[in-house]
């Protein structure tokens, strides 16, 4: 939405007040110009009159009548005047400004909402249609200059207001699917960990003879991370419907929104996963959560999840995983480590496209860090990634 159709919707009573002032504005040049100018009424006098009325009525924003139909009758109104009048030989003192004003009140409409093929033509059109009008004067040179001159500046300003407002355009769709890979990553990071552990347990119990107590169990774990997605799922929307006003920007009057999780949710997230998995050991450098910024540390904690979603896709045979947060040279350090080496039996669907790693990925390269993923020497998998501080 363009600040001027901001305007009109907060004044909506104001645009018939400006289409009126910009009929009479324009009505009244010609007028003058006819009324001045015409001492001794003649036929072509009368032509040039009709045309300037007619273009003039034509600038003016109908809402009934389409700019293109409008831009198009005056351009062939006025082409037609000055054609029959340069070419029937009939030299006249003429000034022309209300007519040329409305051709560039026309010209800015065009370039700005015109298709871009039909402003390609239509708006040369109108624009050498301006610069046209001197020579239905005796004495051309006289206004030659100053409508070319016009013509240029108006339409050389249009043009760049039309660039300007096809980046924004470009800009905003950027905006939007940034947001949307971003919904996309944290849908992912929220939702996939939970559900990956319930796939696992329900496939784990199907193969494996339980006992109706070890079968309840399963049967809560299950619960808890259904449970658990569904909160996560909540307060992500919740964020979005908090922080978004339609136009991908917070409210002005809203406090800024705090991170999903950071530091102090590893040790829960890890005790979690420790039920349904391996066993899971955790090293935070002492001091680390204080020093630590909000959104790198909500980083480090989204790189955690999915690695450990990883380790429960990828990693059946894993006995034990290690994650370890320090600080190093280039800021903090975040290393997810497994020893497994089997992956386990999910199905197609559940197996996912790898669009956690590069999840993972984007994360770390959007804080100016890295991340790299891979098998270690000593076997299992381990990522490693690197936040700037």
């Amino acid at each position: 939405m363009s600040p001027r159709d901001g305007r009109l919707r907060t004044h909506p009573h104001a645009a018939p007040w400006f289409r009126l002032l910009l009929t009479l504005t324009l009505l009244a040049l010609v007028t003058i110009e006819g009324v001045v100018l015409a001492r001794s009424p003649s036929l072509p006098h009368a032509a040039l009159w009709t045309s300037g009325i007619l273009v003039c009525l034509s600038a003016v924003p109908w809402p009934a009548v389409p700019l293109l139909t409008r831009a198009w009758f005056a351009a062939a109104v006025s082409w037609t005047v000055t054609l029959l009048l340069v070419l029937g030989h009939h030299p006249l003192v003429v000034w022309g400004g209300g007519e040329a004003v409305a051709l560039l009140v026309l010209l800015t409409q065009v370039v700005l909402h015109a298709p871009a093929r039909t402003a390609a033509v239509l708006g040369p059109l109108l624009g050498l249609g301006c610069m046209a009008v001197p020579a239905r004067d005796t004495d051309p040179g006289r206004f030659t200059l100053l409508f070319s001159v016009l013509a240029v500046v108006v339409g050389a300003y249009s043009i760049l207001l039309r660039l300007q407002a096809t980046q924004r355009v470009l800009d905003l769709r950027a905006v939007r699917t940034a947001e949307r890979l971003e919904l996309a990553r944290e849908l992912h990071d929220l939702v996939a960990h939970h559900v990956t552990g319930i796939v696992v347990e329900a496939r784990a119990a199907r193969f494996t003879q339980v006992s109706a107590e070890r079968a309840a169990e399963t049967f809560g774990r299950i619960e808890t991370a259904g449970d658990e997605a569904l909160g996560s799922m909540r307060r992500l929307v919740k964020i979005l419907r908090d922080n978004d006003d339609g136009y991908g920007s917070p409210p002005p009057t809203s406090s800024p929104t705090t991170p999903v999780a950071g530091l102090a949710d590893l040790r829960g997230l890890t005790e979690r996963f420790s039920r349904t998995g391996p066993p899971v050991v955790l090293s935070i450098e002492n001091g680390l959560e204080d020093r630590l910024p909000a959104h790198v540390a909500a980083t480090a904690h989204r790189i955690v999840l999915e690695a450990l979603t990883n380790t429960a896709k990828h990693a059946a045979t894993a006995t034990a995983v290690r994650i370890t947060l320090r600080t190093v040279p280039a800021g903090v350090e975040v290393r997810i480590a497994d020893d497994g080496g089997h992956p386990a039996r999910l199905s197609e669907k559940a197996r996912g496209g790898g669009y956690g790693l590069a999840g993972m990925t984007e994360r770390a390269e959007a804080l100016g860090g890295h991340l790299t993923a891979g098998p270690s020497p000593e076997g299992g998998w381990v990522v490693t990634a690197v936040l700037p501080l």
